[in-house]
C-alpha cells in the first residue's frame, strides 16, 4: 500500500485484513505481523491507529456495528409507515450481522473468547444505541396511534431481546442456517411483537 495512502484507508485495510484473518485462524492464532502483511503494509503503520491486537479486532466489531448503525437510521427516517419501519430494521439488525460474519466457521463468542471483556461492554453499548433508534420509530408510531405501549425504551429494548437469540453470537452462521431460514425466523419474531404493539383503538 503507498505510503500515501489516506488515514481512513489504511485503517480500513488493517480492519479488512483483520476480517480475513479472523475467519482464517481465529483471534489466538492472529499476530499483528499477519495482519500487516495481509494488508500489505508494515507492522510498525498498524500501531499508527491502534495500540494493540485487541484493538484491531473489537474497532472491526465497532466497524461493522457502525455500519449496521446507519442502515437502521436510514429505514427509521423513512418515509414507510411504522410497523413496516421496524420490521424492516428487526430484519436488518439480524440479517446484517449475519451478512457481516457468515465466511467465519465459529460463533463470535468463541472466536473472540480471549476479547469477552471488552466486547460484552462494548454489546452494551451496540443495544443501547440500536434501542434509542428503535425507540424513535416507536414514539413515532404512537404519537401517530398506530401503536400503544406504555415506555418507548422498555418496548425498544424488549423488540431487540427477541431477535438477540438469532444473531450470531454464541452459534456460527452455519449453526444458525441458512440465510433464508434465519431471515423466516426473524420475521416471524417481528410479526409477533409487531401484533401486540399495533393498537386496539
Amino acid at each position: 500500500m503507498a505510503a500515501i495512502a489516506p488515514k481512513e484507508a489504511v485503517k480500513d485495510a488493517i480492519l479488512d485484513a483483520t476480517d480475513r484473518l479472523l475467519a482464517r485462524f481465529g483471534y489466538r492464532k492472529m499476530t499483528v505481523e499477519d495482519i500487516a502483511a495481509e494488508a500489505g503494509i508494515g507492522k510498525g503503520t498498524i500501531y499508527l491507529h491502534f495500540s494493540s491486537k485487541e484493538e484491531v479486532v473489537l474497532s472491526h466489531i465497532d466497524r461493522i456495528v457502525e455500519r449496521l448503525r446507519g442502515q437502521l437510521q436510514e429505514i427509521a427516517r423513512s418515509d414507510a409507515p411504522t410497523a413496516e419501519r421496524l420490521r424492516s430494521m428487526l430484519l436488518t439488525r439480524v440479517l446484517f450481522r449475519f451478512d457481516s460474519i457468515q465466511h467465519y466457521t465459529q460463533s463470535l463468542n468463541d472466536l473472540l473468547a480471549a476479547l469477552r471483556p471488552g466486547l460484552l461492554r462494548r454489546r452494551a453499548e451496540y443495544f443501547e444505541a440500536e434501542a434509542q433508534i428503535f425507540a424513535e420509530v416507536l414514539t413515532a408510531g404512537r404519537e401517530s396511534g398506530e401503536f400503544s405501549f406504555d415506555d418507548e425504551h422498555a418496548t425498544a429494548h424488549a423488540l431487540l431481546q427477541a431477535t438477540n437469540g438469532l444473531l450470531p453470537y454464541s452459534l456460527s452462521t452455519t449453526e444458525l442456517g441458512e440465510r433464508e431460514e434465519v431471515e423466516q425466523r426473524t420475521a416471524d419474531v417481528a410479526n409477533l411483537m409487531l401484533r401486540g404493539l399495533v393498537s386496539r383503538r
